[in-house]
């Protein structure tokens, strides 16, 4: 039987690519890095040729080599790989099934599999990993455990490629920190990035309609994020149970001796407070305040102390991480000036840029409306992206706030008045909201603020914490949070 297996499957060897590389390090040669960018190959480096959407990188191979690349990772051998100032000799070469299925373990291997000395979080789903993050890299810090986090704050990826994030984990572990946070994008799932990371805990937010551009339908893109919630990352999962399809994983994904589903849900909350900058509530016997309002974050705290339960952290340690938890920018973020409190409005930034979290905000907006205040929202869409959730955010914008201001968000290559044009097709056409059209996003924002009075809410979404505006092939300096404290000093 062990020579019929063997005869039908390759081995272990033929296809991770983890034997060869050992082999070659027992063999002396120095393989201290992996990178996948030929232009980043230096003395020591493993290149990886990664195929991508406009390049292939096997065809950057030479160059990697010419660079000083010690050894290769490819899909097929290649030819002519001359080391530099070898006399004619070749570099090794690690062949493989997929290299992009196959780098991150590699990856992980080069760099010493830093994600097993620390306490590691991935937190996966459409809205609510960057809050749920950072509530969770407080409640570490809170735990005296110094923590680091990889995420759409920290960096031009939400999850960066395997070798980076390797590399990113070993820095925190070389820096004495003891516990990571990484937001887990369905991308980073998708394309492997997070392959050979081993987390303690994985989470779980919610899924809305998002990245269809990439996943092709709903269906895949819950593939991709449910692919987090198996024995190959982590040992245990906790999911909203709240959401649809957090119910599907809890309902599909049994327990086992290699995995164990924790779910989490409003239920288990009482007496929910939220006011525009802070919301609380009672959670196991204890009262739980966070600076941080919107209704829906009540969720993403909830997320986080959960988890924190599941790494055995005292409740009141965490409880006291949340209620230190610093400003998250971008996130339900109330620019507060001494203009808009004389004015009496309030001014919200967010991130929002997908129906889900557009109507969760507008949701959470309407509630701090005060007396007769009305609720007005600024926002567009990304140009090169998903554009079948355009109509979607019209509609949802028009169903939920008095006042729309649709405008220009990052348009990339696109024009910025034909991404305006879709989204005006889902306009509800019962809906009483005034909706108004101004290309120019600055523009839009001065008018939402200068006509705002008593009571009115203000929403800018879509970009939160971004500081530039993306045209074509540049980008301008525009910041929706430092827009918006300009204009209410500069246009009472």
């Amino acid at each position: 039987m062990p020579g019929f297996v063997s005869a039908l499957m390759p081995s272990l060897h033929d296809v991770t690519g983890l034997s060869e590389l050992r082999e070659l390090v027992e063999q002396g040669i120095v393989i201290s890095s992996v990178v996948h960018d030929s232009r980043r190959a230096v003395s020591g480096s493993l290149y990886a040729c990664l195929r991508g959407e406009h390049f292939d990188g096997h065809a950057f191979a030479g160059d990697a080599v010419r660079a000083g690349a010690t050894a290769v990772l490819t899909d097929h051998v290649l030819d002519g790989l001359e080391a530099a100032d070898s006399d004619g000799m070749t570099v090794p070469q690690i062949v493989v099934d997929d290299t992009r299925v196959r780098l991150g373990p590699i990856a992980a291997e080069i760099t010493d599999h830093p994600s097993r000395a620390l306490t590691t979080v991935g937190i996966t789903g459409t809205n609510g990993k960057t809050t749920t993050a950072a509530l969770m890299a407080s409640i570490f810090e809170a735990a005296g455990r110094p923590c680091g986090v990889v995420g759409t704050l920290h960096g031009a990826r939400t999850t960066p490629e395997a070798p980076e994030l390797q590399s990113v984990l070993r820095g925190f572990v070389d820096s004495g920190r003891t516990a990571a946070v990484l937001e887990v994008s369905s991308h980073a799932l998708a394309m492997h990035r997070v392959d050979g990371t081993d987390f303690d805990v994985v989470v779980f937010t919610n899924l809305g309609h998002d990245h269809l551009d990439l996943h092709g339908s709903q269906e895949e893109y819950f593939r991709a994020k449910a692919r987090l919630f198996t024995p190959s990352f982590s040992r245990v999962g906790v999911v909203n149970v709240d959401d649809t399809y957090g119910r599907l994983i809890a309902d599909t994904v049994g327990d086992d001796d290699d995995f164990r589903l924790v779910t989490y849900s409003l239920s288990e909350v009482s007496e929910v407070e939220v006011i525009a900058g802070a919301h609380r509530y009672e959670w196991r016997g204890r009262r739980v305040e966070v600076p941080l309002g919107g209704d829906f974050n009540v969720t993403n705290s909830l997320a986080a102390l959960t988890a924190s339960a599941e790494l055995g952290i005292d409740i009141d340690v965490a409880i006291s991480g949340v209620a230190n938890l610093a400003p998250v920018p971008g996130r339900f973020e109330v620019i507060a000036t001494d203009e808009s409190r004389r004015r009496g409005i309030t001014v919200i930034v967010d991130y929002a840029h997908t129906p889900d979290g557009l109507a969760r905000v507008l949701d959470a907006g309407r509630a701090v409306v005060e007396g007769t205040g009305t609720l007005t929202v600024v926002f567009g869409c990304g140009g090169n992206r998903d554009r079948a959730k355009r109509p979607e955010m019209g509609a949802v914008a028009s169903r939920g706030a008095d006042r729309v201001l649709i405008t220009s968000d990052n348009p990339r290559d696109e024009s910025p008045q034909a991404i305006i044009d879709e989204i005006l097709g889902g306009i509800d056409a019962g809906s009483h909201a005034d909706v108004v059209t101004l290309v120019d996003r600055r523009s839009a924002i001065v008018e939402a603020i200068a006509v705002a009075g008593t009571g009115d809410v203000v929403v800018i979404a879509g970009k939160g914490h971004e500081s530039t505006q993306e045209f074509g092939d540049h980008a301008i300096e525009f910041d929706d949070r430092a827009v918006a404290r300009e204009v209410l000093e500069t246009h009472p």
